[in-house]
């Protein structure tokens, strides 16, 4: 793995700290490293290919999920090919070029579309023009709930009107009614047309939780909700029980999934914000032991231009410090003075 993952440029390596994890107790074992946005197996193989401009790993891997139906992984390697293709765009252009029809390519094309424009101030403008690309996609494959969860985003950032999201929204829960991605994307625009009033957002994810299986990564769209408020401070105060529940749904989730490694990382990264303000101190080093070495971008870029710099500060004072309160410079609450640092404003921080 070090060899190959040396071949891929820093923005999309996993960031490797030099402080290795020292052996007692309650830390990960010792040699063990931390890494930033690791990708697993399958997709490192694909983009280790692309940093030498070969696409065809790539496509064998979306087609794979896509024979397969792995759409939660399919959301997710489509969002980290696209991010890389944004900014070494050659191994797709020539994909693109080679296999125009190919659904791998639709997607990736719509997803980059919208990934490009997210940040610009005409972003609800601009995102017009992805409009026939994410139907291109869509209609690739009548099957794949991904991209509807694109146009779910792509609702939210051009600022489409109620009616026509909850006409997106059939059409992806028809799909696959428990996809993750599609439920984040759904949450995210309630959470934005119904600005403080994080209640209204608590219900739709707790009624999205009772209904999906115990193993649904749905399980822990509550405490998606419960982050949003917690890091909001907009609208009326909610009831502790309300993020508690939350919190205690989203860890018996990341239980029945495998310690230590990348694919429930960015949950477990969340959960970890959520049970820290929550004073959950014990809770959060449990975490902590499950995240191992598997550190996210978000949400620690909401607070930090340093995301792993600031997931190794905390834990090493979750691991070290007992019962003591975490200090607020390491997990900031809205309106405090280190609170102010929103990330990137990824459409797909999910």
């Amino acid at each position: 793995m070090v060899d190959t993952m040396a071949l891929l440029p820093s923005f999309i390596r996993p960031t490797r700290t030099t402080r290795r994890a020292t052996q007692s107790a309650g830390r990960p074992p010792a040699g063990d490293e931390a890494v930033l946005d690791a990708p697993d197996d399958r997709l490192s193989a694909a983009l280790v290919a692309a940093a030498r401009g070969e696409y065809t790993a790539a496509a064998g891997l979306l087609a794979a999920t896509r024979a397969a139906g792995e759409w939660e992984e399919r959301d997710r390697y489509v969002r980290r090919l696209a991010a890389f293709a944004h900014a070494r765009p050659e191994w797709f252009r020539e994909w693109r070029t080679a296999a125009p029809a190919d659904p791998g390519v639709l997607l990736l094309d719509a997803q980059l579309a919208v990934d490009r424009v997210w940040s610009s101030p005409a972003r609800a403008e601009l995102l017009r023009e992805a409009s026939p690309l994410i139907t291109a996609a869509a209609r690739a494959d009548d099957r794949d709930p991904v991209p509807w969860r694109i146009a779910l985003d792509h609702a939210r950032g051009s600022r489409a009107g109620h009616r026509y999201f909850e006409e997106l929204w059939e059409a992806a829960v028809r799909r696959a009614p428990h996809h993750y991605g599609c439920h984040v994307a759904a949450l995210q625009y309630l959470a934005t047309f119904w600005h403080g009033s994080h209640r209204e957002c608590f219900d739709f994810a707790d009624r999205a939780a009772q209904d999906a299986p115990a193993d649904s990564l749905v399980q822990a769209l509550p405490a998606r909700a419960a982050f949003g408020y917690l890091t909001d401070g907009c609208g009326p105060v909610l009831p502790r029980a309300l993020l508690e529940g939350a919190a205690d749904r989203a860890a018996e989730l990341s239980a029945r999934l495998p310690a230590a490694d990348p694919w429930p990382a960015e949950v477990r990264n969340k959960l970890l914000y959520v049970l820290v303000r929550l004073g959950r101190w014990e809770d959060a080093r449990g975490q902590v032991r499950l995240i191992g070495p598997y550190a996210t971008s978000f949400p620690w870029d909401r607070f930090s231009d340093d995301p792993l710099g600031h997931f190794l500060r905390l834990r090493e004072h979750l691991l070290t410090a007992g019962p003591r309160p975490v200090p607020a410079a390491l997990i900031p609450a809205p309106g405090s003075a280190a609170g102010g640092h929103r990330g990137h404003g990824r459409a797909g921080d999910h």
